[in-house]
């Protein structure tokens, strides 16, 4: 049994706590720490979601993502994630922005951190209930596949997408 989800107030405070496999309700607010990794090719690592997911099965999104779940931080539950879905382990990230996104559907405070690794994808060990694959995208495959794909990407690629092509790279804190 997975342990409870943090829940917020607008402000980040804890307020409370709910069962993990009760879901969320449209009001709550949550905490989600999520790990973007390039490469020295400027290409950016995407995860398929498992296609068992709850919520977006099979789509593209950020490499490495967590619900913070009780007695986490945002560290802690990065740190937990990329080593339980990819197999990495000892590594060293930046720190980037956190941000307060609110959805039609969900509402959370989520803390990006940033990576970047030279690896090819048969080295990484995928937890293949929560990744189906994961795939190196240079910035023009990027832009073509959610040109012609928008619906197979989680809406934080295509937000992420503007940043990564206006500044040409992925080392910015964004």
């Amino acid at each position: 049994m997975k342990p409870p989800i943090i829940i917020l107030d607008e402000q980040d405070n804890i307020i409370g706590y709910k069962d993990y496999e009760a879901g969320l309700e449209l009001n709550d607010v949550n905490r989600v720490s999520t790990l973007w990794i390039t490469n020295s090719k400027d290409e950016v690592l995407l995860a398929r979601r498992a296609y068992n997911k709850s919520h977006d099965p099979g789509k593209w999104g950020t490499a490495v993502a967590g619900t913070v779940e009780k007695d986490e931080t945002f560290e802690s539950n990065i740190i937990k994630e990329a080593s339980e879905e990819l197999g990495l382990t000892g590594i060293k990230f930046e720190v980037g922005s956190k941000l307060y996104r609110v959805t039609n559907k969900y509402n959370y405070f989520v803390q990006r951190y940033f990576l970047k690794i030279d690896k090819p994808i048969n080295e990484f060990k995928i937890q293949k209930d929560e990744v189906a694959e994961v795939k190196w995208f240079s910035k023009e495959d990027l832009k073509r596949e959610l040109t012609e794909n928008p619906n197979e990407f989680l809406d934080s690629i295509k937000n992420f997408l503007a940043n990564f092509i206006e500044f040409n790279s992925l080392e910015i804190k964004l």
